[in-house]
């Protein structure tokens, strides 16, 4: 017979915060990995798929704008994070939207 690891947690034991906080950081963790700034050189990057990146930083925003109010002291951080992929979203697009367009914009407002 196995053993669980202590590790192991019952999801109704994990508080919201961490549940959205975790949510969160996947998203922008997989936004990165779209957007190839993972890779030594983000431009010849196999992996960037800037419709894909698109969709997760858009997922993000609505849920950073939906629980901003639960995040506590989490919400400064991850507010940045979403902006600083918005941004390198429109760096990265050979033709970037206008403020207010880009992705996750119509939730968060325009980003500069």
């Amino acid at each position: 017979m196995t053993e669980q690891p202590d590790t192991v947690r019952d999801l109704a034991d994990i508080p919201a915060v961490e549940v959205i906080s975790r949510a969160a950081v996947m998203l922008m963790s997989s936004a990165a990995e779209k957007l190839g700034l993972a890779d030594e050189d983000p431009d010849t990057s196999p992996r960037r798929d800037l419709d894909e990146a698109r969709r997760v930083i858009t997922a993000l925003a609505g849920l950073v704008t939906a629980s901003v109010e639960y995040l506590g002291p989490h919400a400064g951080p991850i507010r940045d994070g979403l902006q600083s992929l918005q941004r390198a979203f429109r760096d990265t697009s050979a033709h970037p939207d206008e403020p207010g367009k880009g992705p996750g914009e119509k939730y968060t407002g325009p980003v500069y």
